[in-house]
């Protein structure tokens, strides 16, 4: 049976733009969130995850899920599967890249190749709902 990376993520969109994140040493961005550490919900990992990488605290009362997206984990063994289960929520605070975050960047539909294969998953589904141009 294949390997499945549970990940938790923030779908931040503004002006039909897209928040993403480049980690140090990565050639793709990345929708900001990460792993389940033991013991978390997806919640806690949404909050924990997007402290660390873009030092914000997400408003818990605010998280909607947008929904749950798998594809071939990027950079791992063919396989290797990642299941991203995604969030809208409000925050506070400003992003700044933060943690092994080295850059933000707010991404267009026409930036999709830019993106791993899992995030072009979502990348279609906000775009067929209109939300991300």
């Amino acid at each position: 049976m294949a390997a499945t990376i549970d990940k938790i993520a923030w779908i931040h969109l503004d002006n039909g733009r897209i928040l993403s994140t480049r980690s140090r040493g990565k050639d793709v961005y990345y929708i900001p969130g990460g792993k389940r550490e033991p013991g978390e919900t997806d919640l806690d990992t949404l909050v924990r995850e997007i402290r660390e990488e873009l030092a914000v605290t997400i408003v818990p009362a605010t998280a909607r899920h947008l929904g749950t997206f798998q594809a071939q984990a990027h950079g791992h063994a063919h396989g290797v599967m990642v299941r991203m289960t995604c969030y809208t929520a409000d925050h506070q605070g400003t992003p700044v890249p933060s943690s092994e975050i080295e850059e933000l960047v707010w991404l267009a539909y026409r930036d999709r190749d830019r993106v791993s294969p899992v995030d072009q998953i979502i990348f279609d589904h906000l775009h067929r709902t209109g939300r991300l141009h």
